[in-house]
């Protein structure tokens, strides 16, 4: 008879690791990611607000080509590709080499994610039903969670909660990256031309063969890497599609692997480590400075905007329907399998941390300039929704996961009292750990 699969659980040492030192980076990301975006709106919103949308919409870029694109744009269609380039290399990793290469430890954040974008979808098209125009076109955008955001603050509250509550925070958010960018591609792909496309995989194949053979010739791979975002982004699909391409190419496992993901790692994780920091210190902060900018308008215009059903729905979905969502997937997954709640935790942690889930920016702020174009009045209405909406679910996140840090810090507290009298270190009473070495 097989053991019940534990949710939430302790992950391998390896990855713990790895996964502490990706945390790392991603929280000092969710601080610039901040910071853009308070400068940003304070900018929009101040005497000097006619410089922030002209610098903005600066245009950039050979015409030629058509790629005379506007800063804000170059942020969402160029620097976005990168961070969705590191998701897929993460993504990869996880299902190759990672602790979710297991499908039982696979199925909880997938369910959790799938359950996290069908839900908030839902309450949005309920609140929106019967707005008319345009409105139901958005029903994507609380879909998203925003893992910088989100990895930041659970590290400001978050001192004795469990690592693995954060390692399944971060899976989710890249599933949940990987399902998003898959409906950009299906549903908000307006005009589709297929000579671009077709010869988009052109370059890709070639980056394919050579990362493959794990060939670093970067004068090579990064002009293939360019000219595949390129013929992806005048396709009419958008051009951030061509990033998680590209991070699906590279191989996980070193060339001299026997098929075991304990080889060691690969070119994938080499290229993770030097464009992760590119993505979370300077792509995501950079949209966020280009994209959060909207003119608010005092409490006067926060009420106009409130009063429009794509704002309220958004709201909504972010704090209601990801914490539905989230939490009753993970319910069913327990209910349904052999899977079980670690016996560390409880289901107030999850509940924290479906809240944490409904911390949406950076995607959602670009599936409403997909949706209702940029600088349209209803997209100006989607970044108050997203705003309010992700301060809303941090704010309740944080007195949920603070209330459960406590317990945490007494229960460290009192192990350690324990282990002091007892004069062995609490770690070596675990049933699962071998005891003391002889040499100490």
């Amino acid at each position: 008879m097989t053991s019940p699969t534990r949710l939430f659980s302790r992950g391998s040492y390896a990855e713990a690791t790895r996964v502490a030192a990706l945390l790392r980076k991603e929280t000092v990301g969710g601080a610039l990611l901040l910071a853009g975006t308070v400068i940003a709106l304070v900018w929009a919103n101040s005497p000097w607000s006619d410089s922030y949308a002209a610098l903005r919409d600066t245009r950039i870029g050979p015409a030629s080509l058509h790629l005379d694109l506007t800063l804000g744009t170059w942020a969402a269609d160029g620097l976005l590709a990168v961070f969705f380039f590191v998701a897929g290399l993460e993504l990869k990793r996880e299902f190759v080499a990672g602790d979710l290469r297991d499908p039982r430890k696979a199925a909880l954040p997938v369910a959790a994610a799938v359950g996290g974008m069908a839900v908030p979808a839902l309450l949005y098209a309920l609140v929106n039903l019967r707005s008319g125009g345009d409105a139901l076109s958005g029903w994507a955008i609380p879909t998203a969670t925003d893992i910088a955001f989100a990895l930041a603050v659970l590290a400001v509250i978050s001192t004795h909660l469990p690592t693995a509550l954060r390692t399944f925070l971060l899976t989710l958010a890249v599933v949940d990256d990987l399902l998003a960018i898959t409906i950009i591609a299906v549903f908000y792909t307006s005009a589709l031309s297929v000579t671009p496309l077709l010869l988009a995989l052109l370059p890709l194949a070639v980056f394919t063969v050579l990362v493959q053979k794990r060939i670093r010739w970067w004068w090579l791979l990064l002009p293939l890497a360019v000219l595949t975002w390129a013929l992806v982004h005048a396709s009419g699909v958008h051009a951030t599609v061509a990033g998680v391409l590209l991070g699906f190419a590279v191989p996980v496992l070193r060339s001299d692997a026997a098929g075991g993901p304990d080889a060691g790692p690969g070119l994938a994780e080499h290229l993770e480590h030097r464009f992760r920091p590119l993505s979370a210190g300077i792509a995501v902060p950079v949209f966020a400075f280009f994209s959060a900018g909207v003119t608010v308008g005092g409490l006067t215009g926060l009420r106009t905007s409130l009063t429009d059903s794509v704002a309220l729905g958004i709201v909504v979905a972010l704090v209601a329907g990801k914490t539905i969502g989230i939490t009753a997937a993970t319910w069913l997954v327990s209910r349904f399998t052999r899977a079980e709640l670690d016996e560390e935790l409880g289901w107030p942690d999850v509940l924290g941390l479906a809240l944490l889930g409904g911390i949406g920016f950076t995607v959602s702020l670009l599936i409403g300039e997909l949706a209702f174009g940029v600088d349209s009045e209803r997209d100006d209405h989607v970044k108050v929704g997203v705003l309010i909406g992700t301060v809303a679910a941090a704010l309740l996140a944080s007195v949920v996961l603070r209330l459960r840090n406590r317990r945490y810090r007494r229960i460290s507290a009192a192990e350690q009292v324990d282990a002091d009298a007892d004069g062995v270190p609490d770690v070596y009473q675990r049933p699962d750990h071998p005891g003391p070495s002889a040499d100490g």
